[in-house]
């Protein structure tokens, strides 16, 4: 058998034998598995395995990292197993066998908000700034804001909502506008139903629960008069008009010819779109999302409100790891448009918080541990900041005990914040930066919310964690691994005995020694260098692959960031390439996140594997304007694999590079 003999054959068993595999295909760095039945996989088995980096499960694909070498243990598994590869389209489509209907639902839901989580974070914080500007009393008395007693502040007050009424008002455009992309249809069909939506011409949303019925403008065609109302702010409206439009265009662009599609299609997939947004999908949708609203606000309010509260607390952590989370982002918004304020909030922030102080505690258990610092600590910090998955899937389900114990502190936390009616004013900053949207009346409350959070799991996973963790899981030496390395014998001498060697020759020797082994990298694109940690994947974020940096690019060409040798690239996909410096330092360079799924469109490959490359040469060709298209990210990443004789590896992030100049590495 091949290179790879007995990891074939165990990762075979281990994800349940050939019977229980749909599909396999890979990707630049993984495996990916649809499994007939996923329990049959056993994770902690196949972690062991030598070449196994980590294994997650996403969309339906059980995914095992096997690194830079994953294209000939693909091939040395598939020939063992007996069974054909297939594409990754296919294996995408078999993933989706493996979802139930609210699955899919959820998974449709998510892909929607996904694009507009940017826009939510940056509202969120907008409104918590303005809340600290013009809703905490902090002069006086206690009887004016910072905005009262200065012109500055009071002014940067007004200009701020600027921004936020642009994110929480005009809501619906970038619904309709994301529906569009996510379906494949016309985006600027998608942005102008939205505008009629919240156009100004309308009575705004938020003002009609406070205008008398007969003081809401019309529109009168004899026949029929049709309330002038806006849908700012409103999701579920905006999500059933966009869907409407989505159905409409793809029904006549099926059945219309396509000399005439140009002028017949946009007309007649808008134009009923819009007249049915207004008279039947959007006073519906208001009253769908007022029921969810007022039924999650009887019930949080009622006299078991604090049981409905701890149940939530408890469960929200696992609801995120079935992606139904993304429901809340809805239910949020629709509860803030009809109450001005959300209870849900707060609770989903102290859940982050929870969770994170689980990673904490874990982080000091397995202080000694390298290998799980690697996730540990980024997953921590992201964890904190309100992004929760990658301590889920990385670290708290991974163990078990730790996200048990972030539930149980998330829970108390949950009662403490509804118990004394903690109100958000906006969405979007979760984690510890989740009190910047929380209303100033309530933040000594959410306060003690959030020490319970922190506390509460963090001592609970370091009690339990002590007793149940391994040996080898803290990263603690067994006596034998911990005895000192015994020093090699210098040279011996005519007696045997051993001769130093010249002090002068051994300074010279060293010397050239540490020039020869030092060395840098240059950019790889032009583009804003980030750290790895920010890049939107969890196995680069985690450092599954190993250390990094990413860059935002401004360019198109990807070129070698140093001599080196090409030892794997994707030929059908062409979007990554491996690397190997002369000293054994080997690297990694993917272009985009998810791009495999490309299946190599927009994507041009300059060379093949075994080639020498010089710096600078090009590598990679990209369209990033059909990488965003297909809703993937265009970042590209850079990680060490293996560090070779390389040392005191330093990644240099956060400025602007230029390919062929910028140095982003240094080493010794």
């Amino acid at each position: 058998m091949g290179k790879y003999g007995n990891e074939v054959r165990e990762l075979l068993t281990y994800v349940g034998g050939k019977e229980n595999i749909q599909a396999v295909s890979h990707c630049m760095t993984r495996m990916r598995f649809v499994l007939i039945d996923p329990k049959k996989a056993d994770e902690k088995a196949i972690e062991e395995i030598a070449c196994v980096k980590g294994t997650f499960t996403q969309a339906g694909q059980f995914q095992v990292i096997i690194g830079n070498d994953v294209s000939v243990f693909y091939n040395e598994f598939t020939a063992y197993a007996g069974i054909e590869g297939v594409s990754k389209d296919a294996v995408k489509a078999a993933a989706k066998t493996n979802q139930n209907p609210l699955q899919k639902i959820m998974g449709a839901l998510g892909e929607i908000f996904a694009p507009l989580i940017p826009a939510l974070i940056c509202g969120g914080l907008i409104l918590g700034f303005r809340n600290v500007i013009g809703g905490i009393y902090f002069f006086d008395g206690h009887t004016k804001t910072l905005a009262d007693i200065s012109q500055f502040w009071a002014g940067l007050y007004d200009f701020l909502w600027l921004i936020g009424e642009a994110v929480f008002h005009m809501l619906p455009v970038g619904i309709v506008w994301s529906i569009t992309k996510k379906m494949g249809t016309t985006q600027i069909l998608g942005i102008i139903l939205g505008l009629t939506l919240v156009s100004p011409q309308l009575l705004n949303g938020f003002s009609v629960a406070d205008t008398p019925a007969a003081d809401i403008p019309v529109w009168d065609f004899g026949f029929a008069k049709v309330q002038m109302i806006g849908y700012q702010g409103q999701v579920i409206a905006a999500m059933m008009a966009g869907f409407i439009l989505v159905y409409l265009e793809k029904f006549f662009k099926k059945h219309c010819p396509e000399v005439i599609s140009m002028i017949v299609v946009p007309f007649c997939s808008l134009v009923p779109a819009v007249v049915l947004a207004h008279t039947v999908v959007g006073p519906i949708g208001w009253r769908i999302g007022d029921a969810i609203a007022n039924v999650v606000y009887g019930g949080l309010m009622s006299p078991f409100g604090w049981l409905f509260a701890g149940l939530f607390g408890l469960l929200y952590a696992p609801i995120v790891m079935t992606g139904l989370h993304h429901m809340t982002n809805a239910i949020d918004t629709q509860l803030i448009n009809t109450y001005d304020y959300t209870i849900l909030w707060p609770m989903i922030a102290l859940s982050n918080i929870s969770q994170g102080s689980s990673v904490l505690a874990m982080t000091l258990l397995q202080k000694k541990n390298e290998r799980a610092q690697q996730i540990n600590v980024p997953a921590c910090i992201s964890c904190y900041l309100g992004v929760t998955e990658p301590a889920l899937f990385g670290v708290n389900m991974k163990y078990g005990f730790p996200l048990v114990c972030g539930m149980i502190g998330s829970a108390i936390a949950a009662m403490i914040s509804v118990g004394f009616g903690v109100q958000a004013l906006s969405i979007g900053v979760g984690g510890l930066p989740g009190i910047l949207s929380i209303k100033s009346d309530f933040y000594l409350p959410f306060l003690a919310a959030m020490a319970v959070a922190i506390v509460v799991p963090f001592l609970l996973t370091l009690m339990v964690g002590s007793r149940k963790l391994s040996a080898k899981e803290k990263g603690l030496e067994t006596a034998e691994d911990a005895a000192p390395a015994q020093p090699e014998k210098a040279e011996s001498g005519v007696n045997g005995e051993s001769q130093p060697e010249n002090p002068a020759a051994q300074e010279e020797k060293s010397d050239d020694a540490a020039e020869s082994a030092s060395g840098e990298l240059k950019a790889f694109l032009n583009g804003k260098v980030i750290p790895l940690d920010d890049v939107p994947d969890d196995v680069f974020s985690q450092h599954v692959m190993g250390d990094g940096l990413a860059i935002e690019p401004e360019d198109n060409v990807v070129v070698a960031p140093a001599d080196a040798t090409v030892t794997v690239v994707m030929e059908d996909s062409r979007h990554a390439c491996g690397l190997a410096l002369p000293n054994g330092m080997e690297l990694l360079i993917h272009v985009g996140i998810d791009t495999v799924d490309m299946n190599g469109d927009g994507f041009e490959l300059f060379v093949k594997e075994g080639d020498q490359v010089r710096a600078g040469q090009p590598l990679i060709r990209f369209d990033r304007e059909k990488i965003a298209a297909a809703n993937h990210p265009c970042t590209t990443v850079f990680v060490v694999t293996e560090e070779g004789e390389a040392g005191d590896i330093q990644y240099h992030t956060g400025m602007e590079c230029q390919a062929g100049k910028t140095v982003v590495v240094t080493y010794q």
